[in-house]
């Protein structure tokens, strides 16, 4: 296969705002449906990782290539070679593609069509915010070869709620869209010819807010996951001193009351 063909993890960065920019990263693996193998695994957490640190970056976008799957999911062709010495390793590998999702300092949107199966749903859950058109599928249909639905599978309960959760990793049945939004599973549903746009106007929204702000939204939305709610509660407030600590509220707010005077 020519090097330009071979699955890979392409990087785009786009200007956002006057001051910052956008990165869009996808999973370029359209003729398997951007399943995941290690190859991959790595090269994806590589390319999340090496965005950290870019303090001009206000948002990143993430999707599959082709018009086929957002991620169908592990590569199965990989999975049946595994046993117990190798199996830890691979697993251990696609929960840091999740957890560098997860510890990017901006938000993370993720932009998904087609199949969002498996791996590929637990890369979505670890995003942000999720768009999806209308002809998307989602499952969790580890069980149905042999192997439970793990790692970040446990960020389900939080977003569809328990028995959601249990009915996708217990069955392995698709669900829709529709049904996606309806639980909560995904954030907004659109046709597929609206899902540019449906994303940009996030980017937008999030390019034009403080840039500051987000990022500090971004650790309190982690913190409300993880502590309990008077720790998170507190951490809210020694965020919200911490915003002074630059002139991005003054300069927004009077840019605000400017606006509201005319």
């Amino acid at each position: 296969m020519p090097p330009d063909q071979r699955p890979h993890i392409h990087t785009e960065i786009e200007p956002l705002g006057d001051t910052g920019h956008l990165a869009r990263v996808t999973v370029d693996n359209p003729t398997r449906l951007n399943v995941l193998d290690s190859d991959l695994i790595r090269e994806l957490t590589a390319a999340l990782r090496a965005l950290e640190p870019d303090h001009q970056l206000r948002c990143v976008v993430l999707s599959g290539a082709g018009e086929r799957a957002f991620i169908g999911g592990a590569d199965i062709r990989e999975m049946v070679c595994l046993d117990t010495t190798t199996a830890h390793p691979f697993i251990s590998r696609l929960h840091l593609a999740c957890a560098a999702i997860r510890e990017l300092p901006v938000p993370v949107i993720a932009r998904i069509h087609g199949y969002c199966l498996g791996a590929g749903l637990e890369i979505a859950a670890s995003c942000d915010l999720r768009v999806a058109s209308d002809d998307a599928t989602f499952g969790m249909p580890e069980v149905t070869v042999g192997i439970p639905s793990v790692i970040e599978a446990a960020l389900l309960p939080r977003l569809v709620g328990a028995g959601k959760a249990r009915e996708l990793v217990y069955t392995g049945t698709s669900i829709s869209a529709a049904d996606a939004e309806r639980c909560g599973l995904v954030d907004r549903v659109v046709p597929p010819l609206e899902l540019d746009d449906a994303t940009q106007a996030w980017v937008r929204a999030i390019g034009a807010a403080g840039a500051r702000a987000i990022r500090l939204q971004k650790i309190l939305v982690r913190q409300w996951d993880t502590e309990p709610l008077d720790h998170a509660i507190q951490a809210g407030m020694q965020s919200f001193t911490s915003a002074y600590d630059t002139d991005e509220p003054r300069r927004l707010m009077q840019k605000f009351l400017d606006r509201t005077r005319n």
